[in-house]
């Protein structure tokens, strides 16, 4: 495992040998498939610029920092590739926000992580780097989209990774992983850089192998950008030393709609251990409704598939990416291009994006599914008018074999059925492992909290994560 960044930082002659090792041993796991590039030259590079800083008493607060990056979230001069055959040798000409920020508090970017194709999936089966295989099974999936950022955290190569939310694609692989994943309030942070797939769910997340470090990035990457006018103008969490330990009880929402059939029931009894040690430390749980939960999923691949196929109609072949070789014509060149270019998955869903628009379906469809959008928010805002954050599975079942679900779309997209409630109303969701089943898999846990509380959850995510250590010595 890496040394902690702390000491890093307080040691800083550490960090180019520290930065070579990461190196070093992302290419020796390099059949779990979590990178599809390594910036060596840069990397070290910036391990020598932030070491001389650090001694030159500058202060940066993720000063060594290793850092992945999911390859759709955009860095100069390097690949973006979306794990697509469309965009496989395109260079980003600009650094999203979100990375610029990173770097700008001293954080080191190692490489690029592998990825479900545009971000669609919820295993990282779908790229053309080849499936991220799970580190505790390398026959199970690591999860999806963000799987390559999971298992770099997960495997011990970098102290943090980005990922991107759209409907559960940091917690979910972070709950199959065994790490700490949070997807921050809507316009928390800024998408600009961020290749779009839904625009109106889209977020980036981070993870850390703790909800302390969780909160470090957040704090670094957080506030308003003006290039993206979907950010938030809030001011961003104030870090003042670190996440402080939460000082009082809680009144903790048990949502019954979370804890139906389909529900592991290793899963549950974990969840179950977790709530009963809260309540013996003082926290008030309580069992409360939220009714349009089940209509998550449906709304979900309407709103998202709708908004993925007006953001892929860009890529026709023309203007950048790759092109057919052997188109004849322009018409066969956007058909030819797209049609070989993309993946089966994106294909499925920008065919079914395309149908909800169209004439005669749009009303009964995309516009149905946002009048249900607005009631699942709905609850959201009743049920926090009574408590003061929620606790759920993160997932029905725990990491599942490679290609298990691969040919049953229904089945996989099911595996998001925890996490896409919080995207379709923008609320702040975390997820942090709480043990492991009887294969030896990790279990998540998810805590989601009211808009921009993203401070409170972590605070609970720490301290079931202190209890979590305490039972375990």
């Amino acid at each position: 495992m890496l040394p902690n960044p702390e000491h890093l930082k307080n040691h800083p002659e550490l960090i180019p040998e520290t930065v070579e090792q990461s190196l070093t041993r992302a290419r020796e796991g390099e059949d779990l498939r979590a990178f599809v590039a390594l910036f060596d030259e840069r990397a070290r590079n910036d391990s020598i610029r932030v070491r001389d800083a650090l001694l030159r008493g500058e202060s940066l607060p993720l000063g060594g920092w290793i850092i992945g990056v999911k390859d759709n979230i955009a860095v100069k001069g390097q690949q973006l590739t979306c794990a697509s055959r469309l965009l496989k040798n395109f260079r980003s000409p600009f650094t999203a926000t979100a990375v610029e920020r990173l770097e700008k508090a001293g954080a080191i970017i190692l490489g690029k992580t592998n990825l479900d194709e545009f971000a669609m999936g919820s295993s990282s089966e779908n790229s053309i780097f080849g499936a991220v295989r799970n580190p505790h099974d390398r026959s199970r999936v690591a999860g999806g989209s963000s799987g390559g950022s999971a298992v770099a955290v997960a495997a011990g190569w970098v102290h943090g990774a980005l990922g991107s939310e759209t409907g559960g694609s940091v917690r979910q692989p972070a709950a199959f992983c065994g790490v700490a994943g949070l997807k921050p309030t809507y316009g928390r942070i800024s998408r600009y850089g961020l290749v779009a797939f839904g625009s109106s769910l889209d977020q980036i997340g981070q993870f850390a192998s703790s909800c302390r470090h969780i909160f470090d990035l957040l704090c670094v990457m957080s506030g308003v950008d003006r290039m993206d006018s979907s950010s938030a103008h809030m001011p961003p969490p104030v870090h003042n030393g670190g996440l402080r330990p939460l000082e009082k009880s809680l009144r903790i929402g048990i949502p019954r709609e979370y804890f139906v059939e389909g529900l592991s029931a290793e899963i549950r009894d974990a969840i179950y251990k977790v709530v009963e040690q809260l309540r013996s430390i003082g926290h008030q749980v309580i069992e409360v409704s939220l009714p349009y939960t089940q209509y998550a999923i449906p709304v979900y691949y309407i709103v998202a598939t709708a908004e993925a196929s007006s953001n892929l109609a860009r890529y026709d072949g023309a203007r950048y990416g790759w092109r057919h070789p052997d188109a004849a014509s322009l018409a066969d060149l956007y058909e030819s291009s797209r049609g070989d270019g993309f993946g089966s998955e994106v294909r499925r869903r920008i065919m079914m994006g395309t149908f909800v628009l169209s004439a005669g379906y749009y009303d009964a469809y995309y516009r149905k599914g946002q009048q249900v959008r607005r009631c699942i928010l709905d609850d959201y805002q009743r049920v926090f008018l009574d408590v003061d954050v929620l606790l759920t599975p993160t997932t029905p079942t725990t990491a599942f074999h490679l290609g298990e679900k691969i040919d049953d779309p229904l089945a996989m997209y099911l595996s998001d059925i925890f996490t896409a409630p919080a995207n379709l109303a923008g609320v702040p969701a975390l997820s942090i492992p709480i043990g492991k089943d009887g294969n030896r898999l990790p279990i998540g846990v998810q805590i989601q909290g009211p808009h921009f509380s993203e401070e409170l959850i972590l605070r609970l995510g720490d301290q079931i994560e202190s209890l979590d250590k305490a039972g375990g010595e």
